[in-house]
């Protein structure tokens, strides 16, 4: 998993029922893991890579994210802390270099491919000394550690779990964060139903079957908001934050 591609229009794709291909991809679920970590390996460790050839979003994504997150952070009840922050497919660490660093004091990387994170030690610049784990791992697999982090950042990403693993690793995040942390889905959104990538194996969900995920592992949309000025040709990009 990394800093997933935006993806191609929905308007120009087939929907299928979510029942549907979720009962496909449980049935096929090697083939669905193994096909996305080739290409992910094939994919060049830079920005345009890490956005599918959309690098030029890149800051209007950033500056959105900012702001959003900008409404949690601080002192007093119910605020989160600016401790340590985990980035879940994170890549070369495009978010991690301008959205968590500046905001946390540490943060954590997973993902699957190693490339990746070889070239985000050195991406990262000076900043990254305060990058104190480096996790090569699929979120499928991985395990964050009880009670560690203020803030779990997953963007462009969770189209490459099935609904099952997807909601094992939410609740796997809810045990891992801190009093008042919170989870932030930030991700591709279907008009309607699932829609498949066979090229990069992941699918597009809507927004109801997202939000039914969610329920099933136990969190709350605390607030939710649509990713503005991007390209018209790209799917919505919605933002969630969860608790």
């Amino acid at each position: 998993m990394t800093d997933c591609r935006t993806g191609r229009s929905a308007r120009a794709r087939n929907q299928r029922s979510c029942t549907k291909m979720e009962n496909h991809l449980v049935e096929n679920e090697t083939a669905f893991y193994s096909k996305a970590e080739h290409y992910w390996k094939e994919v060049p460790p830079t920005v345009d890579g890490m956005l599918g050839g959309y690098g030029g979003i890149s800051s209007i994504d950033i500056n959105g994210s900012k702001k959003f997150l900008k409404n949690f952070l601080g002192e007093g009840q119910g605020k989160t802390g600016t401790g340590c922050a985990l980035d879940c497919g994170a890549g070369i660490g495009r978010i991690t270099k301008r959205l968590l660093l500046p905001l946390f004091r540490t943060v954590d990387l997973v993902d699957v491919t190693q490339e990746f994170l070889d070239k985000a030690r050195t991406y990262l610049g000076e900043d990254g000394k305060r990058v104190e784990n480096y996790f090569c791992c699929g979120l499928q697999d991985f395990q964050p550690q009880p009670e560690r982090y203020d803030v779990i950042w997953i963007q462009w990403v969770i189209g490459h779990l099935t609904d099952s693993h997807l909601v094992e690793f939410l609740r796997r995040c809810r045990s891992g964060l801190r009093p008042n942390g919170l989870i932030v889905v930030k991700d591709n959104v279907a008009y309607e139903g699932v829609v498949p990538d066979e090229v990069d194996s992941s699918v597009c969900r809507d927004l109801n079957l997202l939000r039914r995920i969610v329920d099933r592992a136990g969190l709350s949309i605390v607030y939710e908001e649509q990713q503005e000025n991007f390209p018209e040709e790209i799917y919505q990009v919605h933002t969630l934050a969860l608790r």
